[in-house]
């Protein structure tokens, strides 16, 4: 095993990492939405900003305060931006 397939390994264990490359999925899936507006693009979004609530709540029992607390702003913010969207009509 090389060291940085054992940094991954870690890494993926880590509560704080799981939350916070949960986070970036939710904000690229509602990026995606907003570009895309359609019903099933939010529907995605909504889906991985739970999954990544989900994440932040159990990895709030960490150690690691800060690193969740800036995870937790950030989904916030992708929050406020996915609850603006309304889809788009399609033709």
């Amino acid at each position: 095993m090389t060291r940085y397939e054992y940094d991954t390994s870690l890494q993926s264990q880590n509560p704080v990492s799981q939350a916070q490359n949960s986070v970036e999925k939710a904000h690229n899936a509602v990026t995606q939405a907003q570009s895309h507006p359609s019903a099933q693009m939010i529907e995605q979004a909504e889906t991985a900003v739970e999954k990544a609530e989900r994440s932040i709540a159990q990895a709030g029992r960490d150690e690691n305060k800060p690193a969740v607390e800036q995870a937790d702003a950030q989904l916030a913010e992708d929050q406020s931006a996915l609850q603006s969207l309304q889809p788009m009509e399609e033709e």
